[in-house]
């Protein structure tokens, strides 16, 4: 059995006076760690949420989950303990309260006022340490054994392949559960693990651009596209965020500085141009991090930039300035401008900043928005060198490597210094730097980028270009080098449409592959090509416990899945679409004939599921086959 448990602290009253004054209280939520302080108040208000995923040790990997046996999840309490913030002096405890997840288990979702007690819970009887307002949801999954999920695993899998991409089980899953944000993540999470996203994002948002009439609306919307991407650029983008923002937001929250500029706000003896200054230096150095930092952009945050560009590109071919306000619409908007007013979140900060750094922080935020908006600098060659870092992998790599003349047959005298440079267009080598290139290779060529085995040409750091034409084998300085442009090289190709399967490690020479002894040179690699989608991403995505969520999804939307399969009857037998008063109204169906086939098939599943449910509740012990 899986857990989640979603603790949300809502708000305290009647804080005791520490010294007599409002104290500075700050909560700590059991296995997460701090939350918000909030200065000078005896009544607090956090609204500050926690997800606990609690597991079984022996049933999911992940260590950073809560392990515990089926027989003690009766007895686990969330526990919240409130404190006073001292700052240079010593926290003061000011209370704690605890809630027994038996009763949660009872009670889905649960809301209370609670008296805070003294440590121990409530030892010593005390009616003066106020109290605190908590909402807890409790959701249990019970998963299944893996070859349980297949035909459900199978069918969301699928759904980029589906066309149109609203009959697919993964669009409709998102269409029923419109008003469940939470809906999304499952599904991203799935797709993610099986390198299927990149698709189905791409497939979704031209859906939606179908509907959008306005260039300069595009992706503003709560759309199953953007909570798609949404969702994806928490998963890959935080350590992307940490590089990025870490350091400035540090010395932001860390100094005293005041950023003030509305007149109504500001304090006695404030200056409203110094705290332009500050406010200014604090805008630039945040920009400067994001508009500097194109090359430690996950590859598949580029990758769904890359699409959405051309996408939106296709739909508004006489606005030239769309595939820019089409990436900047995500990257500034709901994730760079999103972490800077939110970097507790985010992990980027240990807690929620006080009252004036935080008034600080959501001007620089605003600014940020207004910055990455191509509307506001649509005339502006600034923001050229915003977005297109974004939207690709820009790579600009400039080495003197040993470059070996293509087609010859001597080995040994025909390798030549040269200098090779590579951008996010073209590969070209050139007899001396920043001179006229004596070939140029496009990006789009290129079909492999692989190291060489010493065996080749017996010597080290090599490595080899596989394009429309013949091989270039290049030796690098060191090993070193020689691994950054097997990886720039890599990645600034990885999606181009011609990509291999397979590869040579070493060379055609006499006559035959030195690697297999085939004897044509036309024939296939004779080793699988190394992946690179998702080369520097690291995942711990559990598919069988995403699946059990989805099919919990859908379980508790059925009424709503029924609805969709009689509006497509409905649509089917009245050659026509829904009326406006109809609860159909409310689906996306482009055809009602695909998409009541794949409800068709979702209902299916669900009933073969829930029977396998229904077989091993209360009879199958933690264990057994």
């Amino acid at each position: 059995a899986e857990m989640i448990c979603r603790d949300r602290i809502i708000e305290c009253q009647g804080l005791p006076l520490i010294s007599g004054q409002n104290c500075d209280p700050y909560a700590t939520v059991s296995l997460v760690g701090p939350t918000p302080v909030r200065k000078k108040t005896s009544d607090p208000q956090f609204e500050e949420t926690f997800y606990f995923e609690v597991t079984r040790p022996n049933s999911y990997t992940k260590k950073s989950h809560f392990q515990v046996e089926e027989e003690d999840i009766e007895k686990l309490e969330i526990k919240v303990d409130l404190w006073n913030n001292g700052n240079l002096a010593q926290d003061v405890f000011l209370g704690e309260t605890r809630v027994s997840v038996k009763i949660l288990r009872n009670d889905h979702i649960h809301r209370a006022w609670y008296l805070l007690q003294p440590k121990g819970n409530g030892k010593s009887k005390t009616d003066d340490l106020g109290s605190l307002r908590l909402n807890v949801t409790y959701t249990e999954d019970n998963v299944l054994p893996s070859a349980c999920y297949t035909p459900l695993r199978t069918l969301l899998l699928k759904s980029p392949d589906i066309k149109p991409i609203s009959a697919s089980a993964a669009h409709i899953l998102g269409d029923i559960c419109r008003e469940r944000y939470e809906a999304v993540l499952p599904v991203v999470r799935l797709l993610l693990h099986h390198s299927r996203l990149v698709s189905f994002v791409s497939a979704i948002a031209a859906l939606e651009l179908e509907n959008t009439q306005e260039a300069n609306t595009i992706f503003r919307g709560n759309s199953l596209a953007t909570r798609c991407i949404d969702d994806m650029m928490k998963i890959v983008g935080r350590s992307y965020l940490t590089v990025t923002l870490k350091p400035v937001l540090d010395e932001i929250c860390e100094s005293n500085k005041t950023c003030e500029i509305d007149p109504i706000k500001l304090k006695e003896g404030d200056n409203v141009e110094v705290n332009k200054e500050n406010l200014q230096g604090y805008v630039q150095k945040v920009f400067s991090s994001i508009t500097q930092s194109s090359s430690s952009c996950p590859p598949l945050m580029c990758d769904v930039f890359r699409s959405l560009r051309q996408l939106a590109s296709k739909r508004f071919p006489d606005d030239p300035h769309v595939q820019y306000s089409a990436v900047s619409s995500f990257v500034f908007l709901r994730f760079f401008a999103v972490a800077v007013l939110s970097p507790h979140t985010f992990q980027l900060r240990p807690h929620h900043p006080d009252l004036e750094v935080s008034r600080t922080l959501t001007l620089i935020s605003k600014t940020i928005q207004t910055l990455g908006s191509w509307g506001s600098l649509s005339k502006n060659k600034l923001v050229f060198k915003l977005t297109v870092p974004m939207s690709s992998l820009y790579l600009f790599y400039y080495r003197e490597v040993q470059k070996r003349a293509q087609g010859r047959k001597r080995i040994g005298k025909n390798f030549k210094k040269r200098w090779l440079r590579v951008t996010n267009r073209e590969l070209s080598y050139h007899k001396h730097r920043g001179k006229e290139a004596l070939c140029i290779m496009p990006v789009k060529n290129i079909r492999a980028v692989e190291k060489l085995d010493l065996s080749a040409f017996n010597r080290k750091n090599m490595f080899q270009v596989l394009h429309s034409e013949k091989p270039l084998y290049v030796q690098a300085g060191n090993c070193v080098e020689a691994s950054e442009w097997v990886e720039v090289l890599s990645q600034v190709s990885r999606c181009n449409p011609d990509r291999l399967g397979t590869f040579h490690p070493s060379a055609y020479l006499a006559g035959a592959w030195l690697c297999c002894r085939s004897l044509s040179d036309s024939q296939p690699g004779c080793k699988p090509c190394t992946p690179t989608l998702l080369a520097n991403l690291q995942l711990d995505i559990d598919c069988d416990r995403e699946t059990e969520r989805i099919f919990s999804l859908f379980t508790s939307s059925y009424s709503k899945l029924q609805k969709m399969e009689d509006a497509c009857a409905s649509i089917a037998v009245y050659q026509g679409p829904p009326r406006e008063q109809d609860d159909y109204s409310l689906f996306t169906i482009q055809d009602s004939k695909e998409t009541f086939h794949t409800v068709r098939q979702i209902t299916h599943i669900l009933k073969e599921l829930q029977s396998e449910h229904d077989t091993r509740s209360g009879t199958a012990q933690y264990g057994s086959q």
